[in-house]
């Protein structure tokens, strides 16, 4: 019955104009949830309001869906996420290997959330799961290899840096500007960082407006949000080294594109803030993006 209602819902709206996110969230049957995802991860096409404020989604793109999958199952089963308990139970191996591959990164999560002791519960998409179940049946079982051990001696858990990574990775791909694209890379490192690699303060505000938030805040307590400001910021150093340098990369393409506002008029800065400003860039800084330009190809990983 619920789905017969969506149909008729579908027919009565107008045609080619763009839908609201929640009209394309009712007319498709998802959750919130389930929208977001799909868009994050490129299943739903949408577009952006000239003012960047919302979202929307085209008729014909809603219809593209409905047509390849009239109860949306394919696109459920796609974004369906899972914890550890059950991600074990789909790969066919007990909670405690699936930890370990989670911890040394075999396994990327998608999301988290928080439960009820501010303890965080990553989120592993269910379909990837299943393939590397497939594609990688000797991790599964038996002595793991010398390169998890490694990892798993020396205490290391790169589950937060793996989503940092992905995450990054998929707003990214949401944007084709490169003061957004700046803006996201920015959003993992903390403000001293920022002011080492953005030395212009104009930059610097200008990333943060356009900075997107990596998690959805929703009337958490400070302690929640103390927890997943935590989880939003690099912390190994050759991962803070990575997006330092990814950032560096991303400005030089961002001001070949436009300078960042500025307002017309402005205080005079001070003598050494100009001269600062105007000065060439320091040999480390140039000799890092050398750098990164040489192994852009690379993983963040193989640092």
């Amino acid at each position: 019955m619920a789905v017969q209602a969506v149909h008729r819902t579908a027919v009565a709206a107008p045609t080619g104009k763009p839908l609201a996110a929640s009209r394309a969230i009712q007319e498709l049957g998802l959750k919130r949830s389930e929208f977001d995802l799909a868009v994050l991860l490129g299943h739903i096409v949408t577009s952006v309001d000239s003012d960047g404020s919302h979202r929307r989604v085209a008729r014909e793109e809603v219809d593209r869906l409905r047509a390849a999958d009239p109860l949306l199952d394919t696109l459920r089963e796609r974004v369906r996420t899972v914890g550890t308990t059950e991600g074990s139970q789909l790969m066919g191996i007990s909670p405690a290997r699936f930890g370990k591959l989670a911890r040394a990164g075999y396994i990327t999560p998608v999301k988290f959330y928080l439960n009820r002791y501010r303890a965080v519960v990553w989120l592993y998409l269910a379909e990837e799961l299943a393939e590397f179940a497939d594609r990688h049946p000797a991790l599964l079982t038996g002595r793991s290899p010398q390169k998890m051990r490694a990892v798993l001696d020396a205490g290391e858990d790169r589950r937060a840096r793996n989503w940092r990574s992905r995450r990054l990775s998929l707003l990214t791909r949401q944007t084709e500007d490169p003061w957004e694209q700046a803006a996201i890379t920015s959003s993992v490192l903390d403000p001293v960082q920022l002011a080492e690699v953005v030395d212009d303060p104009y930059e610097r505000a200008y990333l943060n407006k356009l900075r997107p938030g990596l998690v959805e805040r929703h009337g958490e307590s400070p302690a929640a949000r103390e927890a997943m400001d935590r989880l939003v910021l690099a912390e190994d150093p050759d991962e803070i080294l990575w997006q330092r340098v990814s950032l560096a990369l991303c400005l030089d393409e961002a001001r070949e594109h436009r300078a960042a506002p500025r307002p017309e008029t402005r205080r005079q800065l001070p003598a050494t803030a100009t001269a600062h400003a105007s000065a060439p860039a320091p040999e480390t800084t140039r000799g890092l993006r050398a750098w990164l330009r040489r192994r852009v190809r690379e993983e963040p990983g193989d640092l």
